[in-house]
Formats: C-alpha cells, structure tokens, sequence
C-alpha cells in the first residue's frame, strides 16, 4: 500500500480529521459546500459558446473557479462530485484535477464524492487513481474520498491511506435507501447500524487523530434524523458527512443529531441551495453564491454552539 506524505506546512497535515476538524475550528462552521457543475444550470454569462465538449469543460471549469472564490473565505471544505467531470471523459478529468489543486491553494479541505467501490486490485486502482502523487507534479489529490461500505471490509482498507481520509457510506439520504438500509437483520438492528458497527471497529484507534476522530468516517444522511442519533452512539469516533441539508429537505433540527454534544463530529454538506442561488441572468451571480456560502455557514455554525 503506498504511503502519502505530509500534504502542507500545517501542524495537522499528517492526518486527514485533524486538518478537517481544524479547518472547521478556523471557520467556526462545520459545512461542506457541494459541488455539483451542469452545463444546463450555469449562469447566462458563462454557458458555453460553441457545441464542442471542449467548450462545455471550459464553461464548467470558469463556473466552479467563480463558486471556490465566493465560498473560500466561508466554509473549510469543499466536495466535487465526480460524476459531474467524468461524463466529460478525459477533459472532464483534467478539469477536475485542476479544481481540485485549486480548492487547495484557497485553503480548503476537499472530499472527492466518488463513492468508489470494489475489492482487491480494483480498489487498489480506485485507491490509487485518488491518492497516488500527479505524475506532473502537481497535488491534485483530495483530502477525503467517498466509497461503497457495503463490499465490506476488504472493499474499505485499500482507501485508508497514511494521510487521507475516506467516508464510508452508512445511511444515505435517497428515499430507494430504505429498502436495504432500513431492513431488520434476525439480531434486531438494521443494515445500517450493522454497516456502522463494521466501520467503527475499522476505523478505530489505529486511525484515529489528535484531535479524537477517525481518518475513516461514515455518511449518515440529513433526511434519517430518526436514526443519526443511534448511528452517532454506535461510531463515537467518526466523523459523519451528512448529505441532504437544503434542497434534498433536511433542515436544522434534521441534523443535530449526527453531531457529539460538543457541537464535534460532523460536517454538513449542501450543493443546490449554494451554488445555484442565483438568478441566471444576472451578471453578480457569483455574489449571490457567496451570500448563500455566508447564510448556510452562519446558520449550522449557530446551530450548534459554533459561533
């Protein structure tokens, strides 16, 4: 398995919660700003003028630079969704190795929604693919990766890299999770609170950082308040990316319960409602991503004890 080095000058650079839990001390927020770029969805101004998927790339790359810049001095972290990049194929790619590299020298924590999945070489492939240095020599790699827990054990290790951090997906925020993750094993507890006890014990001392949590954490949806609280209780010692504040419906008291009684232990995420507030023909659109970065920050920050 390779072995990351140190990412930056920071004290906590050699741990991927200590740098997330001491971006969101700096913040005084604990939020994730998602993002997700649609060609459909930029503002006038920024779609593409010609039909190429070249042009399309250019546009998606001007747009997510606009939103780092109104939402750096905002929130600690941010998560680009892959898929939005990889359906551009190798432009896609590049694109999203730049931002990434970009979101960094911003001073921003950076997850890579991927939610990766398999076992054996092939996630040893995904691993690397995520963690490996750029041949260019440029830091393109994310402080965290999302990934698939439900291959088990053998589909979490090969992320676990000396360095980084991965999510583990526990309870997601879409309705058809119910299905699986809702189910009542023979022993009494749900699939989900099986898969959390799996990633708790993964995750535990070995990985853990200074400041207490885990470099593996779980995602435990915003739209499942009714069992964060018993998600909380059953991984103490990661930290839960919590999809689904916002647009998806979750709302304030929805996720209170991912979070220890400190006001530690989670980052909240939304996408939509950030990076798409704005009228699209209005030329300022990048003022009212800012605003709403600001509006979201403030709100979780106060919700629980941050600010």
């Amino acid at each position: 398995m390779a072995i990351a080095t140190q990412r930056d000058e920071d004290p906590y650079a050699d741990h991927a919660a200590d740098r997330l839990t001491a971006a969101i001390s700096r913040t005084g927020s604990p939020v994730c700003v998602g993002i997700d770029p649609v060609v459909d969805r930029l503002p006038a101004a920024l779609c593409p003028t010609g039909g190429s998927p070249a042009h399309a790339v250019e546009a998606l790359v001007t747009f997510a630079l606009g939103v780092l810049d109104a939402v750096a001095e905002h929130v600690p972290c941010v998560k680009f969704q892959s898929a939005c990049f990889e359906r551009h194929r190798h432009l896609g790619i590049e694109a999203l190795n730049r931002l990434i590299v970009e979101a960094r020298q911003r001073g921003l924590q950076v997850i890579l929604d991927a939610k990766r999945g398999d076992i054996g070489l092939s996630a040893e492939h995904y691993a690397a693919a995520a963690f490996d240095p750029c041949q260019d020599g440029q830091d393109a790699r994310p402080d965290w990766i999302t990934i698939n827990s439900y291959f088990g054990e053998d589909g979490i290790t090969p992320f676990l890299r000396k360095g980084f951090g991965a999510f583990a997906l526990v309870r997601t925020s879409n309705p058809g999770g119910d299905t699986v993750q809702a189910q009542r094993l023979a022993a009494g507890q749900t699939v989900a609170e099986s898969v959390a006890r799996m990633v708790a014990s993964i995750g535990g001392q070995a990985l853990l950082g200074r400041c207490g949590y885990s470099a593996l954490g779980a995602v435990v949806g915003a739209t499942k308040p009714q069992e964060a609280a018993a998600l909380r209780e059953l991984m103490p010692q990661q930290i839960l990316l919590v999809p689904g504040f916002g647009a998806q419906g979750g709302g304030v008291e929805d996720i209170r319960p991912c979070f220890a009684g400190d006001g530690t232990g989670a980052i909240v995420t939304s996408s939509r409602s950030v990076i798409y507030a704005f009228d699209p023909d209005t030329a300022r659109w990048s003022s009212a991503v800012a605003d709403a970065a600001s509006r979201f920050a403030e709100q979780i920050g106060r919700a629980v004890g941050m600010r």
